[in-house]
């Protein structure tokens, strides 16, 4: 699984030009899942979101977390996040897992964020066509991809 995590003081997501969901200060997450993933990616990565210090303590130093703050996530689900860019100009999917793969995996990362976090969580509609707006403060966006654990 491949994540990028964005600090945002607000953000939203207008799903198929209708509905407008939105959050205040907290994390958009864009999450692109592969065949290979599991269960174990999520508890990792589902950890790491809600436990990373990247929001401003008293005295302005990047030392608190999502859960320190209770601040909010939007979860968003992007299979552009798996491109393959090594050959040509045309990014390739094909390490993109297929729906049936992925919406089940999807919704254990809801689930599992929900109950790290504690409480109910905002997302995307997987597949939908979906535009995202947000004020990224900083700019704080983290890369994190549980196959490569850096």
């Amino acid at each position: 699984m491949r994540i990028v995590v964005q600090r945002v003081t607000e953000a939203n997501v207008l799903i198929n030009n209708d509905e407008k969901r939105s959050i205040d200060e907290g994390l958009v997450v864009l999450l692109g899942i592969e065949e290979a993933d599991s269960n174990e990616d999520i508890e990792w990565l589902s950890g790491k979101i809600v436990n990373l210090r990247i929001f401003d303590d008293e005295e302005g130093i990047m030392n608190l977390s999502l859960k320190q703050i209770d601040g909010e996530i939007l979860l968003v689900s992007q299979f552009t996040l798996q491109a393959s860019t090594k050959k040509g100009n045309r990014p390739s999917y094909i390490k993109a897992a297929k729906p049936s793969i992925s919406i089940p995996l999807y919704e254990s990362m809801i689930g599992q964020l929900e109950k790290e976090l504690g409480k109910k969580i905002v997302t995307g509609t997987f597949g939908a066509d979906m535009k995202v707006s947000l004020c990224n403060n900083g700019p704080v966006t983290i890369l994190i991809d549980s196959k490569n654990k850096e």
